[in-house]
């Protein structure tokens, strides 16, 4: 490397662009990792979880039912009760 690729100190330019690369490397995944809580959000991932937390939290004594019958009770209304679809 010639002298005048050098920055005025004599260091090499190196760890400054690995410094930048980590930068935009952890700009990009926490992006990706907003990206996936909004997608979970949107198809209903924390739902179960709300209902859980509303049932302790308001009706206290109440069994609470697996997260597979509570799914399979929340598409049995949907599939009865069309309200709140688009089609």
């Amino acid at each position: 490397m010639t002298a005048a690729a050098r920055p005025d100190d004599g260091r090499s330019p190196r760890p400054a662009v690995i410094r930048r690369l980590r930068v935009a490397g952890s700009a990009c995944a926490a992006r990706v990792r907003a990206f996936g809580s909004w997608f979970n959000a949107v198809l209903g991932g924390q739902d179960y979880q709300r209902y859980v937390d509303h049932l302790q939290r308001n009706h206290p004594g109440c069994e609470i039912p697996s997260e597979r019958d509570y799914w399979r009770r929340r598409h049995a209304d949907a599939d009865t009760n069309p309200q709140n679809r688009c089609c």
